[in-house]
């Protein structure tokens, strides 16, 4: 029986152990389960359309300013190139010969006006022409007077007395000449300023565009009858030439020049970039914002850009090598700035970088190397929401 007992007791330990090598299986595939899926990798599977609408370009080297002026801006008219039109008498409207938004020449005519102004002026420029036939018919008889006088004199006719009120009637005469032409030449240039024939009765005036451009405001319309001659008909702008208006920080108002060339942004053109010159900085700091104004010249020949257009200036000096990108590759998350890094077709990271610098239509960046490729266009669709 002993032998049968020593035989026994082997398969008997060894029994449990095999149950412990059936479970290894089991506890292999818990420790080889796949780890999580990396939330910054996204894949686009082969022939997926989204694939079509990724757009990519390598990250290069880009010469940026190192000191940079970026400043918000605002379009703005240029103040002698805009022009109020005023009435040159009260009177009524007669005729608008011109509606909003109508190009106009320096002296057109955009109104007309009955006034009796027009009457009382002409009256004034005939009176004065009648006062200046007496005074010259008085001066004549006057100079007469004094010729006979003085001979009389001679001849011992007269006395000293006659001669000196004979030349003092002939002063008068004289001063009363003068005093008419004057007159005369007053309502004459009344008569030119109204646009009056003196030659004519019963004449409209002609209120005239004082410059070129634009109708950009009209407030009359006819047999309206207007007493403040200092309330104005229409506003006029010449929009050829455009001022950018634009508080620069005290603390960089240095690096901007008179003459110097700068870049504009406007809001309505995204993308674009416009030169524009520095045409005058003011001799005052705001005291409340510490900011001086700094107004800059902007073409606008094709007439794309309009008075209250927002923007930014941008104006930069010595030059640094930069890691940047093109403003639509960075995706604004969470607080953060992102790029799409393509890792291979299909395979992109989207990786979180941080602005250095911005200038013009490029961004420096800091998180990518020279030579990935980041997601132009597209990169929003490819970062989780």
């Amino acid at each position: 029986m002993r032998p049968w007992r020593r035989t026994w007791l082997p398969l008997a330990l060894a029994w449990p152990w095999g149950g412990c090598g059936g479970a290894e299986p089991h506890a292999a595939a818990q420790t080889s389960a796949p780890a999580p899926a990396d939330p910054s990798i996204v894949t686009l599977p082969e022939g997926s359309p989204m694939l079509e609408r990724i757009v990519t370009a390598a990250v290069a080297l880009h010469a940026m300013p190192s000191d940079e002026v970026s400043t918000p801006a605002q379009v703005e008219i240029e103040p002698s190139r805009h022009a109020r039109v005023l009435l040159p008498a009260p009177g009524r409207i007669s005729e608008v010969r011109v509606k909003l938004g109508d190009r106009v020449a320096a002296g057109d005519v955009v109104a007309t006006l009955d006034s009796p102004d027009a009457d009382a002026a002409i009256a004034a420029l005939r009176q004065a022409e009648a006062d200046i036939a007496a005074a010259t018919a008085a001066l004549e008889k006057a100079e007469r007077d004094v010729e006979r006088v003085r001979d009389l004199f001679e001849h011992g006719a007269v006395a000293k007395k006659e001669v000196i009120n004979a030349d003092a009637a002939l002063a008068q005469a004289r001063a009363e000449q003068s005093r008419a032409r004057a007159v005369r030449q007053q309502a004459s240039r009344r008569l030119q300023l109204l646009g009056l024939d003196p030659r004519r009765d019963q004449q409209t005036i002609a209120v005239r565009a004082p410059i070129a451009g634009k109708v950009l405001r009209l407030d009359v319309a006819p047999d309206e009858y207007r007493t403040d001659t200092a309330e104005a008909l229409m506003e006029i702008a010449d929009l050829s030439v455009l001022v950018v208006a634009a508080d620069v920080a005290e603390n960089v108002i240095r690096l901007i020049e008179v003459g110097e060339p700068v870049q504009i942004e406007l809001v309505a053109f995204p993308g674009e970039v416009f030169d524009a010159k520095v045409v005058r900085i003011a001799d005052e700091v705001d005291p409340e914002t510490r900011t001086i104004e700094v107004h800059m010249e902007l073409p606008n020949p094709e007439g794309r850009f309009r008075p209250a257009m927002f923007g930014r200036v941008r104006h930069g000096h010595s030059a640094v090598e930069r890691v940047a990108v093109p403003p639509q590759s960075l995706v604004r998350k969470d607080e953060r700035d992102l790029v799409v890094v393509e890792l291979a077709r299909g395979r992109y990271e989207v990786r979180a970088v941080t602005i250095e610098a911005r200038s013009g239509d490029l961004v420096a960046i800091d998180g990518v190397a020279v030579g990935e490729r980041v997601v132009t266009d597209g990169a929003v669709l490819l970062v989780p929401q």
